[in-house]
């Protein structure tokens, strides 16, 4: 069994930057690591233990970086290797971790290893991706080589995607091109991702994201051999970078901690546990997401009963130490303040997310409420059919009160499009000055969960109501003698619920809360933290 995830990690708040729209160094127009450098001053100041950057290595940028030409390179427009590890230093010596993204499962179309691949099967890297043996028959989603090889290939995304050949589970004898797991080619991949991770690790990277890490062993139901392609690994991890950890992007707790990842996100696209809080409709359109009242919504309709179950049974189903990872949006999906959602009821949901027992994970622009822009052009693969445009999640973050937010607007064909902080948006700046704002308050929720290890993963937590009424959620928060009480209200109307045998109280961070006589009453969109004293 892998041991359990260092402390660090557990005391995580993490801050994910996607380094085109985070902020620009240089004044070119696009985010940049010297610009991520000029900016943890204000990660530090809000509380931020570690920063999850986005792909920044070398790419055509056909995916916004995640079609990655080369894994051991960072692409020219953020800058080079040095000044990745400069990044890395500088935040270590103000005590934060850095995690890279780790795109696993495909490369881009114009890397090293595919150009050898798709120009014949003989070559060193052959069989680093998956390929028929011939053109005819090409079952559906292959694509034919674009080189002079007779074959075609299997993307993972998008056709400049094509697949690493990581096995299948499974032979079929009306595929027989289909490799298993342990042939020559897949592990050839699964040594390079050693590779890659040692190389960065020893540069003093703390980790990795890693992106679609379900994905790679294909036709795997029942997720065994993915499961052990991890397991190897994360042996591999523990044995020579014990202190390195493990997020991935699988969506389901249960499977990915249990395959050896230290923690796992709750997700948009496996089941409703994170949309039945957060997703409200508004800003993509997906057909296999049916439409559904989410708890975060302003007019009560929805309940956290769904989010809760699910919680529970992933909890239930993990190894000792998994650790699950809840955010607060990110590249892929709507911002928290999208379609009629609106700054007040930005707070009681960073208040759940900021004290209920999983690692927090904080998309830049959240803390200050910025929000998901419809209608935007797409950008760099953001476009996923007509429905689902991820460009209107990836506009360039709001520092100042100036036009653009501190980028420039050119190269336009390059560039997320900045939001003009005239126009209403929020901006860091402004809300530093205010001592009301979203800002403060994330950022005090942040100091309260690292002063309190009860408001963190290793806290006991009982939900005390929400079960039977949705409104409101109250929960209480434990460990050894620290004990609090957290109660949210996020629709519009008031909520009370009776929760008898919890007194005395001494109020924490409260707003539109007041706790009397074993009831918390709150106002519309009101939120409470309140601390349990002894009589």
């Amino acid at each position: 069994m892998a041991g359990s995830p260092p402390q660090w990690l557990i005391d995580s708040v993490i801050y994910q930057v996607y380094p085109q729209s985070f902020a620009d160094g240089n004044g070119d127009g696009v985010g940049d690591l010297a610009g991520i450098l000029q900016r943890l001053d204000h990660l530090e100041w809000l509380g931020i233990t570690t920063i999850w950057l986005n792909p920044c290595f070398a790419s055509p940028f056909t995916d916004a970086g995640y079609d990655v030409a080369d894994f051991l390179r960072v692409a020219e427009r953020y800058g080079d290797n040095d000044d990745l590890v400069a990044l890395i230093d500088a935040a270590h010596q103000r005590g934060m971790r850095v995690l890279l993204d780790l795109v696993a499962g495909h490369t881009s179309d114009r890397h090293a290893w595919f150009a050898d691949s798709a120009a014949r099967d003989d070559g060193v890297h052959a069989d680093r991706y998956i390929w028929t043996s011939g053109r005819a028959n090409r079952p559906p989603g292959f694509h034919p080589s674009p080189g002079g090889r007779d074959g075609c290939y299997l993307p993972n995304f998008f056709t400049s995607q094509p697949a690493l050949n990581f096995g299948y589970a499974r032979t079929d004898p009306d595929e027989p091109w289909r490799q298993s797991p342990d042939d020559p080619g897949p592990t050839a991949n699964r040594a390079a991702l050693r590779e890659i991770m040692a190389f960065w690790l020893d540069r003093g990277a703390d980790g990795f994201r890693v992106d679609m890490a379900a994905s790679l062993v294909k036709d795997d139901a029942d997720g065994t051999e993915t499961a052990r392609l991890w397991t190897e690994l994360r042996a591999w991890l523990d044995r020579d970078h014990p202190d390195a950890v493990l997020l991935s992007e699988w969506g389901d707790p249960a499977a990915a901690v249990n395959a050896g990842f230290h923690l796992d996100f709750f997700l948009h696209f496996v089941g409703r546990a994170f949309r039945s809080l957060m997703d409200n409709g508004a800003g993509v359109q997906v057909p296999d997401w049916p439409p559904g009242p989410c708890f975060f919504d302003a007019e009560g309709m929805g309940s956290a009963v769904e989010f809760l179950d699910a919680w529970e049974s992933a909890t239930a189903a993990m190894k000792p130490g998994g650790l699950i990872c809840l955010p607060t949006s990110n590249h892929d999906f709507p911002r928290l303040s999208c379609g009629d959602r609106n700054g007040e009821q930005l707070r009681p949901a960073m208040v759940v997310i900021l004290t209920w027992p999983t690692v927090p994970a904080i998309y830049y622009g959240d803390e200050i409420g910025m929000r998901y822009v419809p209608g935007l052009p797409a950008k760099e693969g953001s476009s996923l059919g007509d429905t689902y445009n991820r460009a209107g999640s990836r506009t360039p973050m709001q520092w100042n009160t100036g036009p653009g937010a501190g980028f420039s607007s050119a190269p336009a064909d390059r560039l997320y499009l900045p939001i003009d902080p005239a126009a209403g948006a929020p901006t860091v700046s402004a809300q530093r000055d205010d001592s009301d704002s979203l800002l403060h308050l994330v950022r005090q929720l942040i100091a309260l969960r690292r002063d309190n290890p009860a408001l963190g993963p290793a806290g006991d937590v009982t939900v005390l109501a929400g079960r039977t009424r949705a409104y409101p959620l109250v929960f209480l928060r434990g460990k050894g003698d620290q004990r609090f009480i957290v109660a949210v209200n996020p629709r519009r109307t008031p909520a009370t619920a009776a929760v008898p045998g919890y007194e005395p109280v001494e109020p924490v961070i409260t707003k539109g809360a007041l706790w009397q006589e074993g009831q918390a009453r709150l106002d519309g969109f009101g939120y409470g933290i309140w601390r349990l004293v002894d009589p």
